[in-house]
């Protein structure tokens, strides 16, 4: 369903081509850009663990934290191919800034949605942290389902599923997802060869950027949690 709003529009079907490992007239393959952008702040940031919990929007920082962000990659990629969204609406609202600026509409895409907690979704984080799963979710997250919820290996698979899904579709251009802090580590341990055990140990900040680049069907990266004070260029 596309959304009412003029910038806001649904992922469109994968077309059929010739394969990310093709050649064109002897000619090598361009790298397609990915940037993944963390959210904004919001209240419950650091303090609950809201998941899909609907309604949740950018607190007032966070919205600055968007505008400034949005200003940065805009200095770097003034006319990407396309933005992608996570559907929830604190990663919309984060991307809203870009996409004013570079005129280009969102596309809310589910594979990038946060993960699904199930039954500790509005849990405390404080409360959740003397839990004995917690020491899984922390060191052995591979082996890990939220109670009537997602695995982290779902999570990560369909992350790597829209990373290759988008670099064939915008081969060889430039691609902005505005995403959550556990499907972006997931994606970028990936990228790095690190096992999903490994993947907290990566720290993706609000409204930071990670630049990955794919080239067929290979990802290779290229820099992790840029924050707004990055200068022109870092990515």
């Amino acid at each position: 369903m596309q959304d009412s709003g003029s910038n806001h529009k649904d992922a469109p079907p994968v077309q059929p081509g010739t394969g990310a490992n093709s050649r064109s007239k002897g000619r090598r393959s361009k790298a397609t850009t990915l940037l993944l952008v963390r959210h904004g702040k919001t209240p419950t940031t650091g303090k609950i663990l809201p998941g899909r919990t609907a309604g949740l929007h950018l607190s007032d920082e966070g919205v600055k934290m968007a505008a400034a962000i949005a200003e940065k990659i805009f200095d770097s990629f003034p006319s990407p191919d396309a933005i992608y969204s996570s559907p929830m609406e604190r990663a919309v609202e984060t991307a809203t800034p870009y996409s004013s600026l570079s005129n280009v509409p969102i596309i809310k895409h589910p594979g990038i949605i946060e993960c699904d907690f199930g039954e500790w979704t509005g849990a405390e984080l404080k409360s959740l942290y003397r839990l004995k799963e917690w020491k899984i979710v922390q060191s052995r997250p591979s082996l890990f389902r939220f109670p009537n919820g997602e695995s982290f290996t779902e999570m990560s698979e369909r992350m790597k599923n829209f990373m290759l899904e988008v670099a064939e579709r915008h081969k060889g251009g430039v691609v902005v997802a505005f995403s959550h802090a556990d499907p972006i580590k997931a994606l970028v341990a990936d990228c790095l060869g690190m096992h999903l055990d490994q993947f907290q140990r990566i720290l993706i900040s609000v409204t930071s950027v990670s630049n990955i680049s794919v080239l067929d069907g290979l990802a290779f990266v290229q820099g992790v949690n840029y924050t707004p004070a990055i200068t022109k260029g870092a990515f």
